[in-house]
């Protein structure tokens, strides 16, 4: 079998190599999990739980090992990659005791007027669940999708990303430690070239999708009647209203711009600002971006390389656009090699790309607005719909916003972001499909059985 080199955004350092498994591979895997799924379903839940709560020590044993080898892996923090480490142990011990509680339903045909009849609603495991997970998160956008799947009685074949797929091979050979034999199953290799066989895989009845907007529309369209979970792109705007705290306002802007270099769907991506405040604002952003520290990961920089070349070269495109039609540069336009220096875009135009697109890196544009309709306007004006924050002291106004916008989720007087793993999440238009969060996803991957009878 021949095998996917994997080197380190920092610094090009050889991190490991993942086998580049072919079709007849990912047959065999899915062929063992299909034999199992049967036996592991039908394991009491408190016995899946037992086998979870083991996970659980082993990979907080592990925490600092899956720390570092995230940190060279993907280039975030060493401070960030332990603190994913260790949410996603919480998130497990609280994913076992929601799938303990979850519960079947009981209804009557009384209240329909045929009242001698009684329906038991009850919660099934789908079989196979496909978890495919981003290089952002690699630990806890991994787990959020294994863990309510096992809990539920599913067997799981995992396929990380290629970025990431070394740490991610890790974390699962020290699951399969204590987990029983083959009821979690890592496929590797580029989703270029095997995505599509396993997308289609007959026997594969769920997947659970985290990525970009463009491959997560190919999976929709190729998986037919399989069930789904998506989790796709965003352009979280941050409305600005005259009344806002500015200090407050920018200092969580600030940290939801360019926490890990905005590599985060749920990072903010675009300000949206009433005129009057604008030159305040602006300033206090700039004051604090001078002093985000750009560097290396295992030094606990905010900014850090991007994940490819081929990241900042669109990032910096987007840059570049801008500039070319009229945008001001009031910080950044720096860059060495896939290391992009925090930047801020003033006097950002409809014409200009950054106005719709993505950026997925350490860039704000910063966009006047006459007043909260206009904010509302630019803001749904997007083909994304993950989140949005609002600032003011008016929370009569917040909430006003908040119903307004067509988002999955709204903050008020804080950044867009994730969490607690128990809360909602989901996104609308192109950014999801589903709602995820411990017990939303637990539900998703199971199907409701009826038993009615008559009494």
């Amino acid at each position: 079998m021949s095998s996917i080199k994997i080197y380190s955004p920092i610094n090009n350092e050889y991190i490991g190599e993942v086998p580049a498994m072919t079709k007849e591979h990912i047959d065999d895997m899915i062929k063992e999990l299909k034999e199992n799924f049967k036996a592991f379903s039908e394991l009491a839940v408190t016995k899946r739980a037992e086998y979870l709560k083991k996970v659980s020590a082993v990979l907080k044993e592990h925490s600092e090992e899956l720390a570092v080898l995230m940190t060279k892996e993907i280039s975030k923090g060493y401070k960030d990659s332990l603190t994913e480490v260790l949410r996603s142990v919480e998130m497990i011990d609280y994913t076992i005791e929601e799938g303990i509680r979850l519960q079947g339903e009981m209804s009557s045909g009384e209240s329909y007027g045929v009242k001698d009849k009684i329906c038991l609603s009850i919660r099934e495991p789908l079989g196979v669940v496909l978890c495919i997970a981003p290089f952002n998160y690699p630990i806890n956008l991994s787990l959020s999708k294994i863990v309510p799947a096992l809990i539920t009685g599913n067997v799981v074949l995992f396929k990380p990303p290629t970025q990431g797929s070394v740490v991610c091979t890790r974390l699962v050979e020290l699951m399969n430690e204590v987990l029983p034999k083959g009821v979690l199953k890592i496929v590797t290799g580029r989703g270029s070239e095997i995505g599509d066989y396993i997308n289609t895989h007959k026997d594969i009845s769920f997947i659970n999708f985290t990525g970009s907007t463009k491959v997560g529309e190919r999976i929709s369209n190729q998986a037919g009647l399989k069930g789904l979970m998506m989790e796709l792109g965003g352009k979280d705007a941050a409305i600005v209203l005259q009344d806002a705290d500015l200090e407050k306002a920018s200092s969580e802007i600030v940290k939801g711009a360019f926490s890990y270099s905005g590599q985060r769907c749920t990072a903010i991506k675009r300000v949206l600002v009433v005129e009057s405040v604008k030159e305040e604002l602006v300033q206090l952003i700039l004051d604090k971006v001078g002093k985000i520290k750009v560097g290396d990961p295992m030094d606990n920089a905010t900014v850090t390389p991007l994940i490819d070349d081929k990241s900042a070269d669109y990032v910096q495109g987007l840059i570049d656009d801008a500039k070319s039609k009229g945008a001001k540069v009031l910080i950044g336009d720096k860059r060495e090699k896939n290391l992009i220096y925090p930047c801020v875009l003033d006097g950002v135009k409809e014409n200009m790309r950054i106005y719709f697109e993505e950026p997925f890196g350490p860039v704000l544009p910063i966009i006047s607005i006459k007043d909260v309709e206009e904010g509302i306007e630019i803001a749904n004006k997007s083909e994304y719909g993950l989140q949005s924050s609002v600032f003011t002291k008016d929370m009569k106004k917040a909430f006003y916003v908040a119903r307004k916008l067509e988002v999955g989720s709204v903050h008020i007087n804080n950044k867009t972001q994730r969490g607690p793993d128990n809360f909602p999440f989901l996104g609308v238009k192109n950014s999801g499909l589903g709602v995820q969060g411990i017990k939303y996803s637990i539900e998703s991957m199971t199907r409701l059985k009826n038993i009615i009878f008559d009494i």
